[in-house]
């Protein structure tokens, strides 16, 4: 719901959002969506976003995530993969592996899994390795 975290009604206004899960609403099935989400509802299923993908107090995902940018303010259960930043906030709760370039975890905020970092730039490094 709005205005329950000032950190995520705060990014909220910064970002276009061009689709919005409401409270209350219950998505049954993968999401894709070409920009930026903002999940305060239920989705169960995959969440696929090619920008930022904002998930509010009471938004709750069952299924995994992959975008760009993700930050975490409700409950995840699945794994998340962000090409960007992913941020836990402490409200947030994640039991699922995560994947990310950049990663921020509030004091507070839940992660039970296991993480990777990734770097854009590290498979070309192996491949360099391979060559000589």
């Amino acid at each position: 719901m709005m205005g329950k975290n000032k950190a995520v009604d705060s990014l909220a206004s910064q970002e276009k959002i061009n689709t919005l899960v409401g409270v209350g609403a219950v998505f049954n099935g993968d999401l894709i969506v070409p920009d930026t989400v903002r999940v305060d509802g239920t989705v169960n299923g995959n969440c696929t976003c090619k920008g930022t993908l904002i998930l509010g107090v009471e938004g709750n995902v069952v299924g995994n995530i992959q975008a760009q940018n993700v930050f975490i303010s409700g409950k995840v259960k699945g794994d998340i993969s962000s090409s960007g930043r992913l941020e836990i906030l402490s409200s947030g709760r994640v039991a699922g592996d995560i994947s990310a370039r950049r990663l921020v975890i509030d004091e507070d905020a839940y992660f039970d899994g296991r993480c990777t970092m990734t770097n854009e730039n590290a498979g070309q490094g192996h491949k360099e390795e391979n060559k000589k």
